[in-house]
This record gives C-alpha cells, structure tokens and sequence, in this order.
C-alpha cells in the first residue's frame, strides 16, 4: 500500500475554504460586527431625550430631590 500524501487528503476531506459552515459563520461574524457599528452610530446621531418626571413620588420614593447624607462619624 503506498502511503498518501496530505494534498492526497486535503483533496479527499476539502479544503476548510470549501466547507460551507465556515463561510456561513464568517457571514455572521461580520454581518453581526455591522449590527454593533449600525447601532453605535444610530445611538451616538439620536441621544435620548430627558423624561420629565413632573416631581411627587413613585413608589414612595421622592423622584426629585436627593436623599440627605447621613452624617459622618469620627472614629
């Protein structure tokens, strides 16, 4: 039996640029990579507009003024 040579097997299994799974997670990879540019650039031309709160409470929590810090102690 005469031994094969690793093109003999390269040519028998395909190349890995002929497998069709590594085209197809290359698409993703780069149609995902456009996905994060698109949104960056949406979210960098239209920032969010400040919700008016209109004071009072939600939740019993005061939506406008700070909470007082609790004074330190000296240890």
């Amino acid at each position: 039996m005469i031994p094969r040579s690793n093109s003999d097997r390269a040519r028998e299994t395909g190349a890995w640029f002929r497998q069709p799974v590594f085209w197809l997670a290359v698409a993703v990879f780069i149609a995902s990579l456009g996905a994060c540019i698109v949104t960056i650039v949406l979210a960098a031309r239209h920032p969010d507009a400040p919700v008016e709160t209109g004071g009072g409470k939600l939740m019993g929590m005061p939506l406008r003024t700070p909470a007082a810090a609790p004074p330190r102690g000296t240890q």
